[in-house]
């Protein structure tokens, strides 16, 4: 059954979607009231007094506070973490104003006012050296020392840091509360630059040190960021730190679970699916299957993305606001160095200490991906204790593919785009011919690239490196695309379910097209999927060497 099918090029069959680049003319729904979203706004502050609309996740910062003193919590970018740290900032200001009608308003019976240290890292990225890393900590060290002062011999941040906290304790009478937010911030920078990466990690190890050291000044500490860097002290000498990560019952605290999204957002959802012309359930559907599907514990709630819903609501348009809003280069450099091999990634049988891991430890880049938000938990066995990891949903999907063509191999997004349409609409009209001459064209224009190997002589490789390629292409869209599918008689190449058909590629290095069309009939690598209910379409593709592209093709339906 097809939803919707021109509607923004969005097509669901059978629980997946296709988001095209295409527009096709919707019409603006009836205006409802103004309703104002948090869409890039981390202070919560200016969310209550704005009226912005704030999904309630005080109850969990309630149990947090109280069951620990230090905590640290990873959380892909764009997850709210920079919003919660906000929360927790106005909350031990004692702030009772701004929680009136939330869960810890009724919880919280004891309001103190307590003195609190919040810290932005990100403030300290993107900065050419060490010097400057040192005064953008120095910057946001001097705001807290007009109020409480310095002393002459504080001349690092770290022992700056110190005496700032012991300083508010002893001022004020209250121990202070220490938010350090996107503490990885500075590292990442310098992820593969192991003698730079040296030297900034020796000056954020002197300011973090202090954590562990002002422990009878601190009444909570609070720790955000991406990853996990174990050769720091925060994580080798702060041995009472309790890591939330992974725990189920903290698996909400940042992001929007189903639950939240069918009753917050009710109303926008009709408003959107009035906008788009469908019912309200089958929005709910495309927003499942664009934004949802991150799992942060083998039974946490399903999660979606806040940044991209908080802009799908507010633009009244579905779009990749999450890959638009930056793609950290440190990811696919690390994708380079360990010779990650794509295909590999989808349904992901791994235990957790192959992907939960700390960063100077990880020797492959599946730590990155997870803890990047690239990949999530779809399952576990309890029996073995293996997860199963994989792209969270389409928005990250396509975005990846799309960025990896990009950053992988040097090809521009604005040449990517242009393909993708032309392709998709090919695909669309059921122009397989057409769209097998814009593939050739594509492949032809891309750098070859070996992922650090050397030159490939071995023609089995050179069909794997074009295995890669087909699959990111059909990827970009969304389309469910399988290598090396086992089958009685072999392995079939490529396989790709569309909407209202089934491809079954066979890809020749050194032979024909022929020859790999009579693979395909054979070896029956066809016949699994005329169960599908789908006209089965067999491609025979013949590569060259010489022209590094498709040299001929053969199909048949």
């Amino acid at each position: 059954m097809k939803i919707c099918k021109n509607i923004f090029g969005i097509i669901v069959d059978l629980g997946y979607f296709v988001t095209n680049v295409y527009l096709c003319g919707l019409k603006h729904a009836a205006m409802i009231p103004m309703r104002l979203y948090t869409a890039g706004i981390a202070d919560f502050e200016s969310i209550r007094q704005d009226g912005r609309i704030y999904v309630d996740k005080t109850d969990l910062i309630y149990k947090l506070t109280k069951e620990s003193k230090f905590v640290f919590l990873s959380r892909p970018r764009r997850f709210g973490k920079s919003l919660l740290c906000s929360t927790l900032k106005y909350y031990f200001q004692g702030r009772k104003d701004l929680f009136e009608g939330l869960a810890i308003g009724e919880l919280e019976k004891d309001w103190k006012h307590y003195p609190v240290l919040h810290f932005d890292l990100s403030r300290c990225k993107n900065q050419p050296g060490t010097k400057e890393i040192i005064v953008a900590l120095e910057m946001q060290l001097k705001d807290y020392e007009t109020l409480y002062g310095r002393d002459e011999d504080e001349t690092t941040p770290g022992l700056r840091f110190a005496g700032l906290i012991k300083r508010v304790h002893r001022q004020t009478g209250l121990k202070a509360v220490v938010i350090l937010d996107e503490y990885d911030a500075p590292l990442l920078d310098y992820l593969h630059q192991p003698e730079p990466l040296k030297e900034v990690r020796r000056i954020m190890q002197e300011f973090y040190q202090v954590v562990k050291a002002c422990d009878a000044d601190e009444q909570f500490v609070f720790i955000t960021g991406i990853t996990k860097f174990s050769q720091l002290s925060i994580f080798s000498t702060l041995n009472n730190l309790r890591n939330i990560s992974m725990m189920p019952q903290y698996s909400a605290l940042c992001g929007i679970t189903k639950a939240e999204l069918q009753t917050v957002f009710d109303e926008d959802i009709q408003a959107l699916a009035d906008r788009y012309k469908c019912p309200k359930e089958t929005m709910f559907e495309m927003l499942k299957q664009q934004y949802d599907g991150y799992h942060f514990s083998n039974e946490s709630d399903d999660i979606f993305n806040p940044f991209s819903l908080m802009n799908v609501f507010t633009d009244q348009w579905l779009d990749y606001y999450w890959f638009g809003s930056g793609t950290p280069t440190f990811l696919f450099d690390a994708m380079k160095r360990f010779n990650t091999n794509l295909l590999e990634l989808e349904q992901l049988k791994v235990p957790s200490s192959q992907f939960d891991v700390p960063t100077e430890a990880m020797t492959s880049a599946l730590p990155l991906l997870y803890q990047a938000g690239y990949l999530t938990i779809k399952g576990y066995d309890f029996y073995s204790r293996n997860y199963t990891l994989d792209f969270p949903n389409a928005e990250v999907k396509v975005g990846f593919m799309d960025n990896f063509l990009s950053s992988m191999m040097g090809i521009y997004n604005a040449n990517t785009q242009g393909f993708a349409g032309n392709f998709y609409a090919s695909l669309i009209h059921h122009d397989i011919e057409g769209a097998l001459k814009l593939m050739q064209a594509f492949f032809a224009s891309i750098p070859y690239l070996d992922f650090g190997e050397k030159e490939l002589d071995d023609i089995a490789k050179y069909e794997a490196y074009y295995e890669v390629l087909t699959y990111v292409v059909f990827s970009i869209f969304n389309y469910r695309t399988y290598t090396q599918v086992k089958v009685a008689r072999g392995r079939t190449d490529v396989v790709v379910f569309m909407p209202d058909a089934v491809y079954v590629m066979e890809l020749k290095m050194r032979g024909t097209a022929q020859e790999a069309l009579d693979q395909i009939n054979s070896k029956d690598y066809a016949i699994p999927y005329q169960a599908e209910g789908k006209p089965v379409v067999k491609i025979g593709l013949a590569f060259s060497k010489e022209t590094k592209t498709v040299s001929d093709w053969i199909i048949e339906q």
